[in-house]
């Protein structure tokens, strides 16, 4: 026989809340559902704790592909066709977005979505160049990975919360999380394995809700795994006895998934390769690379490689993303906005001490980080490892300065132990580091190439400290009239490199002088 239980007042369930709370977190943690001993709490209380969602947005979009592409050169290396790719789906989907907004007739117009699958081994920057197209637009971007979802109802991450977790990052502004960019990485882990028995949770399942979402519906903003949501509908409930809806629709999110997609070169290659036997055929080296074939990526390709094709034809644009060599990685380093370099500069500065990084460990750097075939994750594993005690021991020896150079990246700790034990290497060191950047300073200004050798560098080290000058003010003194001089025999001869020996140390005028001579008689 069914009972009647009684329907608990608006108090018995803050005290039943309170009281969880307080076994959980301790009695100094007080919780509001909106209605305190008997009296509703204030609206300023209530609004603070559960934020009302926003309607307001004003897309202004008028961004060319071109300065897309301009500005993730910044932040990311090569990946040009890649960019290029990204920049126009990018403009075409939010171009139609903006036409939308502004005219919501035009939202009956057929439009196929540029949704876009992206491919490419780890490292080469993938997250990186949408996270930073999301940063330019002023969109909110979700980024997750496609193996902890799982079909609604088992266990696991349902994609719903992805459209959730969007309004969490507009800050519950419903106009402009529908405006967002969802990224889901290691997409290709959601293939179906050809021999698979029973049903696939974990793989058909997430495509086919990911499907809906990508194609167009409406998701519930309140899901059943959300206590936040869960509590201000109990609240909303309270006020007004009734619940209101909350959905977004997916109409203009734009949908991006990317991965290694590792074998998917084999399926492209034995496609082509299947109308190329006979006489006719075409003979291709058996060295060619994985992303030759990739470029050739067909939707037929994705499906042999597992992928549902009502989900892949939700995907229009396809971008393929190079593996990265030690010239990229090195390139990165020295060059890239988002270098982890200036986050160790950051690091050492905290604690009053300057750290140089010499162009020759910035290559050993990059040269290290090639042989983890993590791509340009692994130069963050390189720094750590070579400059974990440095951070650890330089703070609390008095070291002010230190350069990175090779050494340092090849045998840390003998380095180390030098700069700690050794004043007057370790000044040298940091003084000849500062030469070869004077080098490169006066090449970028003038756009004349110099070197000091060896005893010229030397020569320079010495000088400046009898001097107590810095390398900057003794360098600029010695060849104060050299910048002229050397453009003139770059206009007599064409010569625009130049080594600096120690006699320009020691007498810069009367060299310059002879140079000229030689140019004039070198150009009659």
């Amino acid at each position: 026989m069914i009972q009647n239980k009684k329907i608990p007042t608006p108090e018995e369930i803050q005290e039943e809340f309170q009281e969880f709370f307080r076994k959980k977190y301790g009695d100094g943690v007080s919780v509001s559902l909106g209605y305190v001993g008997g009296q509703q709490g204030s609206s300023e209380q209530t609004a603070e704790a559960t934020p009302e969602p926003q309607n307001t947005f004003d897309l202004k979009f008028d961004l060319k592909p071109k300065e897309i592409k301009n500005y993730l050169d910044r932040y990311v290396i090569k990946q040009d066709d890649a960019k290029k790719a990204l920049a126009i789906a990018v403009c075409d989907h939010y171009n139609h977005v903006r036409e939308c907004h502004e005219n919501p007739e035009a939202a009956d117009t057929d439009y196929s979505k540029q949704n876009i699958v992206m491919l490419g081994p780890t490292g080469v920057g993938k997250t990186y160049l949408i996270r930073h197209i999301a940063k330019l637009i002023g969109v909110p971007f979700v980024k997750a990975d496609a193996t902890r979802f799982s079909e609604t109802g088992y266990v696991g991450a349902n994609v719903d919360d992805l459209i959730r977790e969007l309004v969490s990052q507009a800050e519950d502004n419903l106009e402009l999380a529908q405006y967002g960019i969802i990224y889901l990485d290691e997409a290709d882990k959601i293939s179906t394995p050809p021999n698979i028995i029973g049903r696939d949770v974990s793989g058909r399942g997430v495509q086919i809700g990911l499907l809906k979402l990508m194609e167009e519906t409406e998701v519930d903003l309140r899901g059943g795994n959300d206590v936040a949501s869960q509590m201000r509908a109990a609240m909303e409930f309270q006020k007004s006895g009734k619940v209101e809806k909350e959905v977004i629709n997916t109409r203009h999110i734009l949908f991006i998934i990317s991965g290694a997609f590792t074998g998917m070169e084999k399926i492209v290659k034995k496609r082509m390769h299947q109308g190329r036997i006979g006489f006719s055929a075409e003979v291709t080296s058996q060295k060619d690379g994985a992303v030759q074939y990739l470029s050739h990526v067909t939707p037929r390709d994705f499906i042999d490689f597992g992928f549902e094709p009502e989900f892949i034809g939700r995907l229009p644009v396809h971008v393929v993303c190079n593996e990265l060599v030690v010239d990229d990685l090195y390139y990165i380093l020295k060059h890239s906005e988002g270098s982890i370099i200036r986050q160790y500069v950051n690091a050492f500065n905290a604690y009053g001490i300057k750290v140089l990084f010499a162009d020759c460990g910035l290559r050993r750097i990059a040269e290290k980080a090639i042989e983890q075939k993590t791509g340009a994750r692994a130069l963050m594993t390189v720094c750590e490892k070579v400059l974990r005690n440095y951070k650890f021991e330089l703070p609390s020896m008095g070291v002010e300065e230190f350069v990175v150079t090779a050494d340092v990246v090849d045998d840390p700790d003998t380095e180390l132990q030098r700069i700690i034990d050794d004043g007057d290497y370790n000044r040298n060191t940091v003084l000849r580091e500062q030469v070869r950047r004077y080098e490169a300073q006066y090449s970028t200004d003038y756009s004349l190439e110099i070197s000091f050798d060896e005893e010229a560098t030397d020569a320079i080290c010495e000088r400046s400290l009898e001097k107590s000058l810095s390398i900057q003010q003794f360098c600029d003194e010695i060849l104060s009239s050299y910048q002229h001089g050397l453009n003139l025999i770059k206009q007599n001869t064409g010569q625009s490199s130049f080594t600096l020996p120690r006699e320009v140390v020691d007498n810069p005028d009367p060299v310059l002088e002879e140079w000229i001579r030689e140019s004039y008689n070198t150009k009659s």
